[in-house]
Order: structure tokens, then sequence, then C-alpha cells
């Protein structure tokens, strides 16, 4: 069979061989997703509605900014593990599920636009950033108004325990931010420092999300830990494949065009190893590549023909499976149910998603 399979498809059948079938993998993947959005699409509906509520705003740029961003869209994963997670742990009275996961993606809204900004991104979702529609300024203030919604959600929820939670992971991915951009450049990085990056930057976040579902279901410490885990592990996972994606040539079905991170001066995971693997004289090559503020399509091609050179793609998605077997094995201490089993899926979602 893997003789019949070009190089082109080479990414995708190497994941799928990891995990089961080619055509079985695919389906289940976006199933996993789907069938998550479908057990609390009801809730889902109304966590948009609070979060188009909470940011309304008298001021014009405000406004204009605000919907500009929401009509971006988004696939609402963290509002969704917030849900999820409830609804697994038998949340079933109130509305606390559907404004905390509201916060989470406000959160996450925010933190978007302040990357964006330090990154000098350009484009997110398939559009112009806000930065880039209007200004660093004003992207800046934007995320900013976002975090104060957020928290004035997280009061009017009145428990300590949240707080505490959210307002620990809002500062954790800020100090993620600015580890990020301390190693800019930094090729020579060590795989150690990539994954506090992104687990502060990332996988914080999906473990808040998680998490926030015990707490609302008063369960227990270890409960609400295994939950904690599974998010963090699951957010590891989208991230390292996030950055994977973007020196994917074969894959371009995401909403950042490839090879967003190479030109922002980004160093991930597949530059890492590439330069763990390269020969001395690559490895010259790209640390001067890396050392420039400005970078060119060759540029970017030679670093993609080292990258298939050394197998380095399917080498990060073996490193994503260890954190793919860690997420879904945390599960086990709940009792089975379609939920569990959904969110259990999901972490192969996360590594071979498609969209």
């Amino acid at each position: 069979m893997r003789q019949l399979i070009s190089d082109k498809n080479k990414v995708i059948i190497l994941v799928c061989l990891a995990m089961g079938t080619v055509v079985q993998l695919k389906n289940q993947i976006n199933n996993s997703y789907f069938q998550l959005k479908n057990s609390v699409e009801e809730k889902l509906i109304l966590v948009e509605e609070k979060i188009k509520l909470k940011l309304v705003s008298d001021v014009e740029l405000v406004a204009k900014m605000t919907d500009y961003h929401l009509n971006t869209g988004g696939k609402r994963l963290r509002a969704l593990l917030t849900l999820g997670s409830a609804k697994m742990c038998g949340y079933s009275k109130g509305t606390r599920d559907i404004n905390l996961a509201a916060c989470v993606e406000l959160i996450h809204a925010a933190t978007l636009m302040h990357d964006d900004v330090i990154d000098n991104g350009s484009i997110r979702r398939g559009k112009k950033t806000l930065n880039k529609v209007w200004d660093n300024h004003s992207s800046v203030l934007i995320g900013d108004y976002l975090l104060s919604r957020c928290f004035e959600m997280i009061v009017e929820d009145g428990n300590l325990e949240v707080l505490k939670l959210l307002s620990s992971t809002s500062s954790k991915i800020a100090q993620g931010e600015v580890l990020q951009l301390q190693h800019k450049g930094e090729v020579d990085m060590l795989e150690e420092t990539y994954l506090k990056i992104i687990s502060a930057k990332t996988a914080e976040l999906f473990a808040a999300a998680t998490k926030v579902g015990g707490v609302l279901s008063d369960k227990k410490t270890k409960e609400k830990e295994a939950l904690e885990f599974y998010g963090r592990n699951l957010g590891l996972t989208f991230q390292i494949a996030d950055d994977t994606l973007d020196y994917n040539s074969e894959l371009k079905l995401f909403g950042k065009k490839i090879g967003q991170d190479f030109y922002e001066g980004k160093i991930t995971l597949p530059i890492i190893l590439l330069f763990q693997k390269a020969v001395n004289k690559e490895k010259e090559k790209v640390k001067n590549i890396f050392s420039k503020d400005s970078k060119d399509e060759n540029e970017f091609n030679y670093i993609l023909s080292l990258i298939k050179k050394y197998d380095i793609i399917n080498e990060c998605y073996q490193k994503a499976q260890h954190y793919i077997n860690l997420a879904s094995n945390s599960l086990s201490i709940f009792e089975d149910s379609e939920e569990k089993n959904i969110l259990k899926n999901l972490t192969s979602f996360s590594l071979a998603r498609n969209f």
C-alpha cells in the first residue's frame, strides 16, 4: 500500500497509519469535533450570544473592530471543551458553563490580537488581522477590552476557584508571549524551551477550559486535576500540529497561509528539529536566514527542502503522539459516557485536523 502512495500524500498517510486506516481516521477525526459541537449545540449558540452581548460598546471603533473579529469565525474549540467537560461531569443546572465558556473564548481572542501585533501578523482565519485593517495601537486596546469584559464575567460568576484559575491562566499566557519574543530567531533553541513557550501560550488555556467544567460540577480534586492534565496535553498536541502544518507544503487546508511562522521569524518545533539534524553548512545557512528581518520565498523553499530531506514533519507528529496518549489516558478516571468518548477522540482531531 505504501508504494502506491505518492510523496504528496506521505504526511497524511503517516499520521493515519499511526492511528488506523486512512479513511476511518479522517472520518473519526472530523467527526469527533462535530460530535462535540453537536452535543452542546444549543449551549454554544448561547455562548455566541453572550459574547456578542458582552462586546457591545457605544464607542464606534470598538463596535466596528469587535464586529469584525466576530465575523472571522473560529472553531470555538476552547468553549466547546468547557461545555463538553462540564457535561461529562454532570453539570446541568444554570448557565455558568455558558458564561465561562464565553470567558475562555474572550481570553483566547484577546491573546490572538496581542499576538498578531507582536508578530506583525497579517492573516488570521483567512482574513486580514485587526492590526492590518486598523493599526497596532487599536488592536492592543481592543484585546485589553476583551480581557476586561472577560473578568467582569468571572466576577459575576462569583467562584473564587474560577477567578484564581482564569486570572492565573491569563498571566501565564502573557509570560509565554514574552518568552517567545525573547527567543525570536534563536534557531538553536532547546526543545525544552519551545515546550515551555507553547505550554504557557496555548496549553494553559486548554487546561483551564477543561478544568472549569470540573469546578462547575463540584468534582473532587483528582478529577479536576485529570481534566486539567487532559486539556494541557491536548493543547500541546494542538500547537505542535499547528506549528507543523505551517511547514507542511502538502497541507494548506487551514486558516493561515503556509509559511506564516517562517516569515514572522518564529522558532517552532520543525525548525528546532531541523537544526539538530542539519550538517554544519546547512546550519549556518538556516541561522543566517532567521537572523534577517525580511525573508523571501526562495529562502522559505530552501527550508522546506531541508524539512523534507530530514523527514521533520513525520518526527513532529510522532512527538505529538506522545501528548495524545497522555491526554487520552487521563480520562480513564471518569465513567464511560458519550461525552467521554468524544473528548477522548478529540485528541486525534487536534493532531491531524484538516480545518
